[in-house]
């Protein structure tokens, strides 16, 4: 799933090459993906592109004087950009394209999702603030606001574990699955830990923490083309999702926790004192 980092580099792509152009064709190619009827996506059309913006993992197209189309790439979710659309018509339910918009240059972008679970969300709104969870979302973890005070408040607020937390898109909007595994590593902090165990020191540790990890992994996105950012996002990873490999730090074992429907990687020996988690379906975490 992109986060903050890759939606935030999808946002400032799209923005440069969409930012003044004319929206002169939405099409729809999955019903399911699109959640909202009024107003509707041919409202778009004959607006020009304000630009796109993002709120924690949503991304926002704003028109001027009219409608935002927003949407969250949920797990299989991508934009695909053209220099020249395809022109032929999308046929609902033939192809993984959710959406397509086209430019009046001939450009545009394609909503694109994989697999047989369908979680790709596509909202037409007059107000982002309309979209339940866009509202509800927390402190952006890169803004002014986000402070270690505000940090510690948050840890304070509920004694819940600091992987929970991390991925809470109501406490902190952006961070997800993969830069929660990042954040803690690199803080040599448990998942499992609970907020409420951390002292001054380390409250100050994890805030700084947040903020390289997310500004390394922005930086090394930022400038690159949409199909680009997966592979970037991949190389960048220390121990999400390299499982059995070599900690990069200490020369462990990166180690994972199953979970249901996801999971994640840790090093025992930088963040758990060498000792092993167990696996959340079988017993009792070890913390």
């Amino acid at each position: 799933m992109p986060e903050l980092p890759e939606v935030e580099s999808l946002a400032r792509f799209l923005t440069s090459r969409a930012q003044g152009r004319t929206v002169a064709g939405v099409e729809v190619g999955a019903i399911s993906a699109l959640k909202t009827f009024s107003p509707a996506p041919s409202d778009l059309v004959g607006r020009t592109v304000a630009g796109v913006g993002r709120h924690g993992k949503w991304l926002d197209l704003a028109t001027e004087g009219g409608p935002h189309l927003l949407w969250h790439l949920s797990r299989a979710g991508w934009v695909r950009w053209y220099d020249a659309v395809p022109a032929t018509t999308l046929r609902p339910g033939k192809s993984p394209i959710a959406l397509r918009v086209r430019l009046d240059d001939g450009a545009g972008f394609d909503l694109t999702e994989a697999g047989t679970r369908k979680r790709l969300a596509v909202h037409v709104v007059e107000d982002p603030a309309q979209v339940e969870m866009v509202a509800t979302l927390g402190v952006e973890p890169m803004s002014e606001e986000f402070t270690v005070e505000r940090l510690a408040a948050l840890l304070a607020g509920r004694n819940q574990q600091l992987k929970g937390l991390l991925r809470d898109q109501r406490q902190i909007a952006g961070i997800g699955n993969a830069y929660s595994d990042e954040i803690l590593h690199a803080a040599r902090m448990s998942p499992f830990a609970l907020s409420r165990s951390l002292d001054a020191d380390a409250v100050a540790l994890l805030h700084a923490t947040i903020r390289e990890v997310l500004a390394g992994a922005l930086e090394a996105s930022s400038g690159r083309p949409a199909a680009e950012l997966k592979d970037s996002k991949r190389r960048g990873m220390q121990v999400h999702g390299r499982t059995g490999e070599t900690c990069p730090v200490c020369g462990d074992l990166v180690r994972e926790v199953s979970f249901a429907d996801s999971s994640l990687q840790y090093c025992a020996t930088c963040q758990t004192g060498g000792k092993p988690l167990a696996d959340r379906r079988m017993s009792r975490l070890l913390r």
